[in-house]
């Protein structure tokens, strides 16, 4: 299980390298029309080698524990590539990882890299919001016949229906650090005021509908 300990200090690792921005007074816009006082982009992680490596140590000590017949390692693409193939090569296992939708050409392959039928398979993602794409590509696994453990992410905003939706699926879904951890990290190092906190915090609750 993950400590709350370990979750705010990858937490405070992504607001040191600026992998997550908070701004509740000027909120940024997702792809999916959703004002959000927070943008996590975890790519920036790959620039940064000590987080990098703290994060896959992180990942790799998260599945020994909660998945250790784990046999196959499988990346999303793409955010989700880099880390799999760190923690694959720390756990000493295969990795393979999973398109969004199958290649128009060629042998049209969704899932790149050896995976046979039986398989137990962890998923490693960057980053859980709503949790449609990351439960599409692990089901994309289970269409091939590989035996879905989990997914594994760096970073979720906690959101109940993303919850929800992994629970209906009975896939587990397991994060290094959380929304909730990184609102007490950025309190902590004064990123936030306290008053900013509470934003933040509402927010999450209805995050379809704060800001309007």
């Amino acid at each position: 299980m993950m400590t709350m300990t370990t979750a705010k200090e990858i937490a405070a690792s992504l607001l040191e390298i600026g992998a997550v921005h908070l701004r509740p007074e000027q909120p940024f816009t997702w792809t999916s029309g959703i004002k959000s006082p927070i943008y996590c982009d975890n790519r920036i992680t790959m620039s940064h080698p000590q987080v990098r490596r703290q994060i896959a140590r992180t990942f790799a000590e998260t599945i020994r524990a909660q998945f250790p017949e784990a046999q196959v390692v499988a990346g999303t693409a793409t955010a989700g590539i880099p880390h799999a193939a760190w923690v694959a090569e720390l756990l000493d296992l295969p990795m393979i990882y999973v398109r969004d939708k199958a290649k128009g050409h060629g042998r049209q392959n969704q899932i790149e890299g050896a995976l046979t039928a039986g398989q137990k398979v962890v998923v490693i993602e960057d980053l859980i919001s709503t949790g449609g794409s990351s439960l599409k590509a692990a089901q994309a696994v289970q269409a091939e016949g590989g035996e879905v453990m989990g997914v594994v992410a760096i970073f979720s905003y906690q959101f109940p229906d993303a919850e929800a939706l992994f629970a209906d699926a009975g896939i587990p879904c397991t994060t290094l650090s959380q929304y909730t951890a990184l609102l007490e990290a950025a309190s902590e190092k004064g990123v936030i005021t306290s008053e900013q906190e509470k934003i933040l915090g509402e927010w999450r609750k209805s995050p379809r509908t704060f800001f309007e």
